[in-house]
């Protein structure tokens, strides 16, 4: 089972960026497909993007698409989540998960590994 931490969250006016890390430990993340999912308040936790084992291949919401953007850094064992444009709605909390599933999937069953979450806040 891998380990994740998730970091750099934080408050941001809307259109500022923030980039949110994911650090790995107790096996390679060269293992898995990683992805990011968010929970607001009050609502149920959502898909935003998912990464290929090799980094290929990246699938993102149709909510954070042309804003996000996700990457790997095998060599770091570390996911990152690149957020520009911010909007209120993207307040939530961001979770980071590993998926041993290879095919495409944004079912949050496929994910079997999973950080505590970081808070990030957008003030408009």
């Amino acid at each position: 089972q891998v380990q994740l931490v998730e970091s750099g969250g934080g408050l941001v006016q809307a259109g500022g960026s923030l980039r949110l890390s994911c650090a790995a430990s107790g096996r390679t993340i060269s293992d898995y497909a990683m992805g990011w999912f968010r929970q607001a308040p009050g609502k149920e936790r959502e898909f935003v993007a998912r990464i290929s084992l090799l980094g290929g291949r990246a699938y993102y919401a149709d909510s954070v698409k042309g804003r996000f953007t996700i990457s790997r850094d095998n060599a770091k064992n570390t996911v990152y989540l690149q957020m520009n444009s911010l909007k209120s709605e993207d307040t939530a909390v961001y979770y980071c998960a590993a998926s041993r599933v290879t095919d495409y999937s944004e079912s949050q069953d496929d994910f079997g590994s999973w950080g505590q979450g970081t808070q990030v806040t957008v003030s408009s």
